[in-house]
């Protein structure tokens, strides 16, 4: 994949700052693959994992030569996506956001608003970017709203499993994801320990739903 800077300061260079204050326009934004930011989110990201998520596109966030930042954008779990569009290649979820907290205020809307500025030019069939703040550790979506995404209310609850060798906790649609026709490896380890008895059931509470419309694709596609 080629890598193009998404942004940077206006002059193209980079402006030396405080490593406790890293402002917003000294970022760069490249898009990449998931093995460049896979152990980076894992450590930083609230659910240390992405196991079981769909990834269509990822990108990492630098400052100079400094990884602080990773998003994973990819496809609906299940038949999720009904909810927001026709078809399924019309829709993509945030999947993960992650920088750390040396970068400043404003720094996550404006990584957020790249992203989808380089969604939007390179793929011609997403509408709708879907994204969901988890109340449980203290999200309500600022980031979003501060990214101009429309808020739809609160998801119902769901059903998971925490799995108490690892200390981590997944939905229940973790243990149905298929690759070609199969179970992933994960999966399947995940099942075993759920036959036997590892796993223990629970119920996860809602989540604040976001969605931002592509605007200028939806007016095209209608005329």
């Amino acid at each position: 994949m080629t890598e193009q800077c998404l942004f940077h300061n206006k002059d193209g260079g980079l402006i030396p700052t405080s490593s406790l204050q890293i402002k917003a326009k000294d970022l760069f934004v490249l898009p990449c693959h998931i093995k460049d930011i896979r152990s980076f989110i894992e450590k930083h990201h609230y659910s240390k994992n992405i196991n079981g998520v769909k990834i269509t596109y990822c990108f990492k966030v630098m400052y100079q030569d400094e990884l602080i930042g990773g998003v994973l954008f990819g496809g609906m779990a299940t038949t999720a996506w009904k909810k927001f569009a026709k078809a399924e290649d019309k829709v993509l979820e945030l999947r993960r956001l992650v920088l750390l907290d040396k970068a400043c205020k404003n720094s996550e809307s404006r990584v957020i608003g790249y992203c989808l500025k380089w969604i939007e030019k390179n793929n011609d069939k997403i509408e709708v970017i879907v994204s969901y703040a988890d109340p449980k550790y203290g999200h309500s979506g600022i980031i979003y709203k501060a990214s101009n995404f429309e808020y739809l209310g609160v998801s119902g609850k769901d059903n998971g499993f925490f799995d108490p060798e690892t200390g981590k906790t997944y939905h229940s649609r973790a243990l149905r994801v298929k690759y070609k026709g199969d179970y992933k490896p994960f999966v399947k380890m995940l099942r075993e320990k759920l036959i036997n008895g590892v796993l223990i059931p629970i119920e996860l509470p809602s989540k604040h739903c976001y969605i931002f419309k592509l605007r200028k694709r939806i007016v095209d596609d209608s005329n």
